[in-house]
């Protein structure tokens, strides 16, 4: 038996603030590999991408909104990317 995945779509997308502070995040020298991935995320879900938030970044993102180290600018891209999330994973 072959199992398929389907994945549904997500009309959702990073807002410009939200995709430019993911780029912030992703050049930023202090964000951790979790931010960076959050940050990725939300960046790959900007309006000229159809990407969705997959179950790794999510996780990522979810630890980079519950990091007390990260900063606002890191977390608005993780919350962003969560949000992004298809809902068959949150």
């Amino acid at each position: 038996m072959t199992e398929v995945l389907i994945i549904s779509e997500n009309p959702r997308q990073t807002g410009d603030k939200a995709a430019s502070d993911a780029g912030k995040t992703l050049a930023g020298q202090n964000a951790t590999d979790a931010e960076k991935s959050a940050a990725a995320s939300a960046l790959s879900q900007a309006p000229e991408s159809t990407g969705q938030t997959g179950e790794k970044a999510a996780s990522d993102a979810g630890e980079t909104l519950g990091s007390k180290d990260a900063t606002k600018t890191e977390k608005s891209a993780a919350a962003s990317a969560l949000s992004q999330t298809p809902s068959d994973e949150k």
